[in-house]
């Protein structure tokens, strides 16, 4: 009788595999799972990329005009989606958030108050557990910091985090959230936000967005930090330096008594002074024992955002600043959302809490003054 390897990794299958591509064995690629040949087959196309990858043969063929997942689909700037790898494994040893081994990712916890607008107050011991949460995941994304750079894969980038997460006693949050198939997000260019990891190399000149979330123990740590890949244009130089000063623009604001809805009049006005523009379909959000729920922190001016600021509340602030369209629109993946024009994007994310007299930056870097880590570059 075979034995259940894992999920069948053709897509839409969600059937338990019992089969192992024979070459990726050989060549030594984790996973690689099928539940029938007809699946191995059907997929073999896309499939077998990530064998010449392996092999050090993806540059000499072309890759990204041999992979095309999605024929009809117009895209709107020049990025194009390599071949991904298989979901990564977690311990069973390490504490899991409710999705984790939900067959569709479903965060059932948050579906329990969905909708409402209550913004849950931490106590000493919640809020001691989200310091923790919080620093593990700065350590986690300094770690994704060292090693992106020019020739390395998003995908490379998504295994130190992985293997970092797990080092920490930490699930990484992204994964199998809503089905989400990685263990952070890396958004290049004019990618938004919520970018999966796959096998195109990093090339000079790029911006590379890791966004990472691990859970500690029943809390999250959710930040995130862009990246430059070589040198970059001064003009983009320019679009990062002016959204990471959105954000510390709107974290001067956090105190308690102030309302939410005032930090997308902050990011905004300062975006728009420098001649970009602040994307509006994704906010910042409440994070404790639940990934997202109340507050939520939209980045435009005018918004409808409820809520006044009080002592233990934790929440992010994480502006996505483009530099033409606010607009945007997602890739068939359902996940990866770009601008509408094509033009490049930026964000930057911290996790904080309201205290008596201002608030505390929960995942701030813990060295260079606290500066993130493009400004070593500057």
């Amino acid at each position: 009788m075979s034995s259940v390897l894992g999920m069948c990794e053709t897509p839409g299958c969600n059937v338990a595999a019992t089969l192992q591509c024979p070459t990726c064995l050989k060549i030594g690629i984790q996973g690689s799972y099928f539940c029938s040949q007809t699946c191995f087959k059907g997929n073999w196309k896309s499939h077998k990329v990530i064998h010449e990858i392996a092999k050090g043969e993806s540059n000499k063929r072309g890759i990204s005009d041999e992979y095309n997942p999605w024929p009809s689909y117009h895209y709107t700037g020049k990025l194009r989606p390599y071949p991904a790898v298989p979901k990564r494994d977690v311990p069973r040893s390490i504490m899991r958030p409710d999705y984790a081994d939900h067959p569709e990712g479903v965060p059932l916890s948050e579906q329990e108050v969905r909708g409402s607008s209550q913004i849950k107050i931490l106590d000493d011991d919640e809020i001691e557990a989200m310091r923790v949460a919080c620093k593990l995941g700065r350590e986690v994304l300094d770690e994704a910091a060292k090693v992106c750079d020019v020739g390395v894969t998003t995908a490379e980038i998504d295994r130190i985090v992985h293997e970092a997460c797990i080092d920490r006693d930490c699930y990484p949050s992204p994964l199998n959230y809503h089905q989400f198939p990685a263990s952070c997000c890396t958004s290049v260019n004019e990618v938004i936000c919520h970018g999966i990891p796959d096998t195109r190399p990093l090339e000079n000149g790029d911006l590379c967005n890791v966004d990472v979330t691990v859970f500690h123990r029943g809390f999250h740590g959710d930040l995130n930090e862009t990246f430059f890949v070589g040198d970059v244009q001064p003009e983009i130089k320019k679009l990062v330096q002016v959204t990471y000063e959105c954000l510390s623009k709107a974290i001067d604001i956090v105190r308690p008594g102030e309302k939410y809805k005032e930090i997308g009049n902050v990011v905004q006005k300062h975006a728009q002074s420098a001649g970009l523009s602040v994307v509006r379909s994704y906010c910042g959000h409440g994070i404790h024992r639940l990934f997202h729920t109340a507050p939520n922190v939209p980045h435009y001016a005018k918004n409808k955002a409820v809520g006044i600021m009080k002592p233990g509340h934790c929440f992010t602030i994480e502006p996505m600043i483009s530099q033409g369209t606010w607009r945007d629109e997602t890739w068939p993946d359902d996940w990866t959302a770009v601008t509408a024009d094509g033009k490049w994007s930026a964000q930057f994310e911290q996790t904080l809490l309201v205290t008596n007299d201002g608030c505390e930056i929960l995942t701030k870097r813990r060295t260079k003054d606290g500066n993130p880590w493009f400004m070593d570059k500057l």
